[in-house]
């Protein structure tokens, strides 16, 4: 046990799915395990171990941020053993053709925040995902018929879609970094997975975009969410 979670060592499954919001762990529990107990719920960042077709795995809630994740990550790579994190979220679109609704598989991360730099020296902006695990959820993409984009995401502290200046903020980083998507968590994921010499990725819903300014209604979100959700579940299966 650790001071963010009181789960026993053998609660937490080696292979572990983390969305960012504790309602929307709660919501993957109840709609897609079997066999299901809550293991953890310090903070509220309840926590649930199941099966999903007889595969055992654990679905935890990161929070909002770089810091979130990164305390989170740390402890279930270093205390619990556990072997694969898959980052389940939500993001905006930095490119015109990212649409609404769209799944975005991450290959690396990039990102202006120190938080590597402050926890071990590690002073490279970007990082990469597991090549292992992107590998299995391209060919259970393919094999479902779910198409998805794949690319850079910036990891970002600011929630842009409120900044005022939004061609202000994005003079922060390289002319020339091309990227998908921005959300808030996954470098520091791949930074501990990095460290520990463990595998991380993650799958991203886009949800909001400068480039469109439709309102998502909450069906069609939750519809594009389980898509992302089952293609995260069924890329376990075989690990």
């Amino acid at each position: 046990m650790t001071a963010h979670n009181e789960a026993k060592k053998d609660d937490i499954a080696p292979i572990v799915l983390m969305p960012g919001d504790p309602l929307r762990a709660k919501y993957i529990a109840e709609n897609f395990l079997s066999n299901y107990k809550i293991v953890n719920n310090v903070r509220n960042m309840t926590t649930y171990t199941g099966e999903y077709k007889g595969k055992k795995v654990t679905i935890m809630p990161s929070g909002m941020g770089i810091a979130s994740m990164g305390i989170y990550a740390y402890e279930l790579y270093k205390f619990y053993d556990v072997d694969y994190i898959i980052r389940i979220g939500t993001s905006g679109a930095n490119r015109s053709d990212i649409k609404i609704l769209d799944v975005i598989l991450s290959q690396s991360s990039y990102t202006l925040n120190n938080f590597a730099k402050l926890f071990d020296g590690f002073s490279e902006n970007e990082i990469y995902a597991s090549n292992i695990l992107n590998k299995k959820i391209e060919e259970v993409a393919t094999k479902s018929s779910i198409n998805i984009k794949k690319g850079r995401i910036i990891t970002t502290d600011v929630f842009d879609v409120y900044v005022d200046d939004l061609d202000k903020y994005r003079s922060n980083y390289p002319k020339n970094l091309d990227s998908l998507a921005s959300e808030m968590e996954s470098f520091a994921l791949f930074f501990m997975a990095k460290k520990f010499n463990k595998n991380a990725t993650c799958l991203l819903t886009v949800v909001d975009s400068p480039y469109d300014d439709r309102i998502v209604s909450s069906e069609m979100r939750e519809k594009s969410l389980n898509n992302m959700i089952e293609l995260a579940l069924n890329s376990i299966l075989e690990l």
